[in-house]
């Protein structure tokens, strides 16, 4: 039976190295380098459009996050919820896609966006990747789901403050599958189950792989767990589903040549659906690569830059659905 874990014993899987350094407050802005006068936006407490959200919370308007895929971009989701935490935007249901399922998992589980930022500085592909004989995915995903595990602190979807939901698919039916039961763990790591990179894993019965084959950006899935209004964040494409042409790093490996064309193919279906979120943020990502954990700093900060560039869309939309 699995125990709730502390923070301590998420340090305890590890490295003492990086264990050490996680346990300290962030303080790599990569802005902060190159001007000596910057300083990080703090907290506005006191923004003009607060008045609308205060409204959003009296009128019971429930705010959804779709979170999408992008492998190691999809850290920027990080900063979004940084961004919209400082601001009083109230979240009340989260389902991510893939990466989206990790970031929004996690934070279901513990609501502690300072943790999740220190952890991503120094998280390295040597914790999560065990290789395997490549049967059904180079990558077995036993060593994802124990780390998982120590993440969401072994809870249930019935353990969780914030409903949250992940989406995979069943590579034997090609259904969707909105995964809102169970281990919150066994669900992320369904969702993240990339077809030939991470092997696919039975959960009820059901072989499933990575949401974002079918769903890169669930905005439509947020609705269905009651969102009356869906912030939508797309990490690696642009808001209308075009892929990142201008890419400047070349493909290094096989894992950036299977996860770059399943991207490609995910972003082709995503243009011919209907994105149906009310605002949607998408980073600019487009020069780093699927799997740069080593740009951790740099993908969160862009993911707030956009999420601040979206306030004045979101503060209107809100306004819409009030009135």
């Amino acid at each position: 039976m699995l125990r709730h874990r502390s923070a301590r014993d998420c340090r305890d899987m590890l490295t003492p190295h990086v264990a050490a350094r996680i346990s300290r407050p962030v303080t790599c802005d990569p802005r902060r380098h190159k001007d000596p006068a910057y300083r990080r936006p703090r907290p506005n407490r006191g923004i003009p459009w607060g008045g609308r959200v205060q409204l959003a919370r009296e009128a019971r308007c429930r705010i959804g996050l779709a979170l999408g895929a992008g492998s190691a971009r999809g850290l920027a989701h990080i900063g979004v919820l940084q961004v919209l935490e400082e601001e009083g935007v109230p979240v009340d249901v989260i389902v991510g896609s893939s990466a989206g399922a990790l970031v929004g998992g996690i934070y279901a589980a513990w609501r502690d966006l300072g943790m999740m930022e220190r952890l991503a500085m120094h998280i390295k592909w040597d914790h999560l990747v065990d290789l395997c004989f490549p049967r059904m995915g180079l990558v077995a995903g036993d060593r994802i789901l124990e780390f998982l595990r120590v993440l969401t602190r072994g809870k249930s979807f019935a353990d969780l403050s914030l409903p949250f939901a992940a989406t995979a698919v069943d590579i034997e039916t090609g259904e969707e599958v909105l995964l809102r039961e169970g281990e919150v763990a066994l669900a992320i790591r369904a969702s993240m189950a990339v077809p030939g990179i991470v092997a696919p894993v039975r959960v009820g019965g059901r072989l499933l792989v990575d949401g974002a084959v079918l769903d890169r950006v669930p905005a439509s899935r947020a609705r269905e767990m009651g969102a009356d209004f869906v912030i939508a964040v797309s990490a690696g494409g642009n808001a209308d589903g075009a892929p990142d042409r201008h890419r400047k790093e070349p493909v290094r490996n096989i894992f950036e040549v299977i996860t770059t064309a399943v991207e490609l193919m995910e972003l082709a279906i995503l243009r011919q659906r209907i994105l149906g979120a009310d605002v949607v943020i998408a980073p600019d990502l487009a020069d780093i690569g699927p799997t740069r954990l080593d740009r951790a700093a740099e993908i969160i900060e862009r993911g707030r830059a956009a999420a601040r560039a979206c306030l004045p869309g979101i503060a209107r939309g809100l306004e819409g659905v009030l009135v």
